[in-house]
């Protein structure tokens, strides 16, 4: 009897080991990554090529799901509350941040809070610029805020939207400039565009590769840029920071999240299949061809700047307060 059990025992032990591992592979099936946000726009132009190279070095499908509705709330929240298994992960913008805080504003209980999800990797981080249609007067900043200051609440700005990234970005900036502006917020980029170009609007704050063709066609005008360093494609503008605004910085960044409790060696996985995918050459030609620049960060760097910059526009989404939107 005693010979029998040592055998069964030993069996036990040897099986036991590999049931375990075969637990803890990952993945064994497809994965979703959820974008927040219309076909068209950079979060999803960013996912729809990141996810077949992350196929090729995780060696499942990674499927894209447009899962929209409530300027991407819908889709953040969705992934937020996701099983925490590593299957279902998210490619946000940096509007990520806001949306809490809005509804804060409101007293609505939030579609999801920011602890709710953990950074993976930053994939893209462009930096704001801030533009003027070509036929009003300012050459510079200082012309900007000084004639601002003398017509408080008269020079006019459009934007994606009440508490949008581009209206966020205006904000970072009049502040400090202690300036008041006229925000025009429109539904999406695409409108508040054309509403500069058509002589709408005095200013608007953009991602570069949406207004550099209308800059050299001579349409709009760059009077400075949110980033730390200058745009490459815009040496001579100045950014803020050159001019003396110390902490006006912004960027549209692009990121990929996964739902807080993940286990730790999922996470690994997908951070290690995110940093191979930038890499690729296939990839990086994409981003190219929307003129977006790569700028990855893996997660604990990617950690701090989103603490960095979720507080940024916190604060800037209080100091705006309650804007109820037209309908």
């Amino acid at each position: 009897m005693m010979p029998r059990l040592l055998t069964a025992l030993l069996v036990l032990l040897l099986v036991l080991p590999l049931g375990v591992g075969a637990q803890e592979s990952f993945p064994t099936h497809p994965l979703s990554l959820v974008v927040p946000f219309p076909p068209g726009g950079v979060a999803d132009l960013t996912a729809r090529p990141l996810a077949p190279v992350m196929e090729k070095i995780l060696k499942q499908p990674v499927v894209v799901v447009n899962k929209t509705g409530a300027a991407g709330a819908v889709g953040m929240s969705f992934v937020a509350n996701a099983k925490p298994d590593g299957y279902t992960i998210l490619l946000a913008l940096s509007s990520i941040s806001i949306i809490p805080e809005a509804d804060k504003l409101f007293d609505r209980k939030p579609a999801y809070t920011l602890d709710q999800l953990t950074p993976i990797a930053l994939i893209s981080a462009d930096p704001t610029v801030l533009v003027v249609q070509a036929d009003r007067p300012w050459k510079s900043v200082k012309e900007f805020v000084d004639d601002a200051k003398k017509r408080p609440g008269e020079i006019s700005f459009s934007s994606s939207g009440v508490y949008g990234t581009l209206h966020m970005a205006m904000e970072i900036f009049a502040h400090p400039a202690g300036i008041r502006l006229k925000h025009v917020p429109y539904a999406g980029g695409g409108p508040a565009l054309t509403a500069i170009l058509g002589g709408h609007v005095d200013a608007l704050a953009s991602g570069p590769a949406v207004v550099l063709p209308h800059i050299k066609a001579g349409k709009l005008r760059p009077l400075a840029g949110w980033g730390t360093n200058r745009i490459e494609a815009l040496p001579g503008v100045a950014t803020f920071k050159e001019l003396g605004y110390e902490n006006v910085e912004f960027y549209i960044w692009a990121g990929v999240f996964a739902p807080s409790g993940t286990p730790a060696n999922v996470l690994r996985t997908l951070r290690d299949a995110v940093r191979q995918s930038v890499r690729d050459p296939e990839f990086k030609a994409a981003m190219a061809k929307i003129e977006t620049p790569i700028a990855y960060m893996d997660a604990p760097d990617f950690q701090k700047f989103y603490d960095k910059d979720a507080k940024m526009l916190a604060d800037a989404v209080k100091r705006v307060g309650k804007i109820a939107e037209k309908k």
